[in-house]
């Protein structure tokens, strides 16, 4: 035990610099109500065994799972509403290797009800590296079946599917020492094949997590480099990003709440909802100090989140009485003043953050739909 909390600390240390000077530098803009933005990626895994997880639960498991999963959910989180009167988002990012057509028709059709997107989620290189060959056959394959199925999105409604991902044990490009990848010119696949975000970071206290944290950024190095995303150039106010795709950040930090003994024992804060970990006022505080914006526009706050939604070890932090408590919370302090409150899915928040880029003012939730256009487009955006 001891050396694994040594062994976390030092695969901590770089990040935990480069939070220490945000802090001292990072402020959010007095005298404004802030409009925070609020988006949940799911590793959505229908097949997940906690007790096996290098297994897959039977089909009838999962049209169980999923059942429930579409029937509980909605009623659980429907009574409470962001400032616009929609409820919690979710973006269910689905794995490509288990893909199980009846599994998506239920998803999308949830979605098309107004409770989130589909979007797509890799593991590979888990046993063996990967090759590029395989790994784009992969997400084009994925990508055309969830097109197939009414899921993703258009560049202003034309063209090529576009889709945002998550890497599978967080070694986006390669990024964990070989490790559930292999692959070094992953993100030049991704940008490819039409991926406009990328919203697996932060993945601490994981070997593939980044020295840049807290930001909404593009890659600066060549694409067919492993790892291009360690470093980046902020996105920012009057310029548009030119290089897909974009990072996309959760909040990453340290938790001083919880107590050994009376004292401080802190624990990293990576936005991930757990039953281990819930949601509560005192993390959204820190997620919201985080302060992940598009340089130039400061009252638009970025909170990116993750979780998987199927393990059923965390179903109370999905939609049990700790969720619903944290979101009554949530929109009661919205609703009191302090800040405006968006629920989105992770392609209304990239739309949102391109028309930041573009220079747009005002309220956040007018960009929803800005340039990424669903597929299948819902037939309204409130629910029941």
């Amino acid at each position: 035990m001891i050396w694994q909390t040594v062994d976390k600390a030092a695969r901590s240390a770089p990040w935990l610099a480069s939070w220490g000077w945000q802090r001292l530098t990072r402020r959010e803009r007095r005298g404004t109500r802030p409009h925070v933005i609020v988006a949940l990626a799911d590793h959505f895994e229908p097949a997940f065994l906690p007790e096996k997880p290098d297994g897959f639960a039977p089909l009838a498991v999962q049209e169980q799972r999923m059942d429930r999963w579409c029937a509980d959910y909605p009623a659980a989180l429907s009574p409470w509403r962001d400032s616009d009167g929609r409820p919690f988002q979710r973006t269910y990012f689905y794995p490509a290797e288990q893909y199980i057509p009846s599994i998506i028709d239920r998803l999308q059709a949830h979605c098309a009800q107004g409770w989130g997107d589909v979007e797509l989620h890799l593991h590979h290189g888990v046993t063996a590296p990967d090759t590029s060959e395989n790994t784009r056959r992969t997400i084009v394959e994925f990508r055309d079946r969830l097109v197939s199925h009414g899921c993703l999105s258009r560049w202003e409604g034309t063209g090529p599917p576009r889709y945002a991902f998550v890497h599978g044990n967080w070694a986006l490009a390669n990024s964990a020492g070989g490790r559930a990848c292999g692959v070094d010119d992953e993100m030049q696949i991704l940008a490819e094949t039409g991926c406009y975000a990328d919203l697996t970071l932060p993945s601490a206290p994981d070997i593939a997590q980044v020295l840049k944290i807290n930001s909404i950024y593009e890659c600066r190095l060549p694409l067919n480099r492993r790892a291009p995303h360690r470093r980046g150039a902020d996105l920012r106010v009057g310029k548009p990003p030119e290089r897909w795709p974009i990072m996309v950040q959760g909040p990453l930090g340290l938790n001083f709440e919880r107590r050994i003994h009376g004292l401080p024992a802190p624990q990293i804060e990576n936005s991930a909802i757990t039953a281990r970990y819930l949601p509560s006022m005192n993390r959204f505080r820190l997620w919201r100090r985080a302060n992940i914006t598009v340089l130039g526009r400061p009252d638009w706050i970025f909170v990116k989140l993750h979780a998987h939604g199927m393990d059923p070890r965390d179903e109370s932090a999905m939609f049990g009485a700790p969720m619903q408590r944290f979101l009554r919370d949530l929109t009661a302090a919205a609703f009191a003043g302090d800040f405006n409150l968006h629920f989105a899915t992770a392609r209304e928040m990239v739309n949102i953050i391109l028309a930041a880029c573009d220079g747009r003012q005002g309220n956040p939730a007018e960009y929803r739909d800005y340039r990424l256009k669903l597929i299948t487009p819902r037939a309204g955006t409130s629910v029941p």
